[in-house]
């Protein structure tokens, strides 16, 4: 039996039980797949990270759902690297990442903040029938003409392809009532993961965007705060111009309909993208591990 200490954070918020939870693993060498896949989902997190060694960068992530392993995870790297620098795992500076296929630069604020690349922006206006995109979200597709007009819906990818729909008011986005299949389907059609649906009224005074997302082809009814498709969404509005040159990050706020309110901060120049977080611990314990020929149940101690 091995015993590893593990951690539920919450990030993309400086607030307990807010944002999005990730389990972090600060030490994970020496565990098998099987171990991986089975802390994961005990913690029950939707991504849990495994921190290890790297030959080929300061750190290496690997990333589980309670049912398989996952090639990236913005809220989780965010959690790991809040939750490593919180207990003097690292100080204060720049760091490569390796996951499954590539390395990815962060950076960590004397304040906590981590920043993480995320990538090149591509982005491709699309032109679905605003009654057939009203219907599945299940708002009036007046909400969409009034702001489409200016500002068209995209499929864009910094790191994963979404879907952004553009809302005129924050009443109306507030509304929206997912048909998911209709969701689905939809995305499925312009290759996008999921439908992001954003407007520029915001609850707070700092935020310059506020989002929903919507994954169904995931099994997510609703994200509660996600760095992706929040990336995604701020280098659309950089690249469109919907920005004046006074806004120098975009700050994403998004959670409130699920009652896990957080804000992703965006730094990007239409072009490419990276995002940053605070993130708070929220439950600090060990796990005892079965040997990984053994059958027995994870127990939490």
């Amino acid at each position: 039996m091995d015993t590893r200490d593990v951690l539920l954070v919450d990030a993309f918020t400086a607030e307990p039980m807010a944002g999005t939870p990730a389990g972090v693993v600060r030490d994970a060498d020496g565990l098998s797949d099987d171990q991986l896949a089975a802390i994961a989902g005990e913690l029950g997190a939707s991504t849990t990270a495994f921190v290890c060694e790297s030959d080929r960068a300061d750190r290496r992530l690997r990333f589980f759902s309670p049912t398989a392993e996952r090639d990236r995870s913005d809220h989780a790297t965010v959690a790991a690297f809040a939750a490593l620098f919180e207990r003097g795992g690292l100080e204060a500076g720049e760091y490569e990442m390796e996951t499954i296929g590539r390395t990815r630069d962060v950076e960590v604020k004397p304040d906590g903040t981590v920043w993480l690349e995320q990538g090149e922006a591509r982005i491709e206006t699309v032109s679905p029938e605003y009654d057939e995109v009203a219907d599945a979200l299940g708002i009036d597709a007046a909400t969409l003409r009034d702001v489409g007009a200016d500002l068209p819906m995209a499929v864009t990818d910094t790191g994963e392809p979404w879907l952004v729909v553009p809302v005129n008011y924050f009443e109306h986005l507030s509304r929206v009532d997912p048909d998911l299949p209709a969701v689905q389907d939809l995305c499925e059609r312009v290759d996008a993961v999921g439908l992001y649906a954003f407007t520029f009224d915001t609850i707070g005074g700092e935020a310059t965007l506020h989002g929903r997302g919507f994954a169904p082809s995931r099994g997510v009814t609703e994200d509660l705060v996600t760095g992706t498709a929040a990336g995604a969404c701020g280098a659309y509005v950089r690249s469109e111009g919907a920005l004046d040159n006074t806004v120098d990050q975009v700050v994403v706020e998004g959670g409130h309909f699920l009652d896990r309110p957080g804000t992703v901060r965006v730094d990007t120049d239409g072009l490419e993208a990276w995002v940053g977080g605070r993130a708070v611990t929220t439950m600090d314990g060990s796990m005892t591990v079965p040997d990984a020929d053994e059958d027995d149940d994870i127990i939490e101690i």
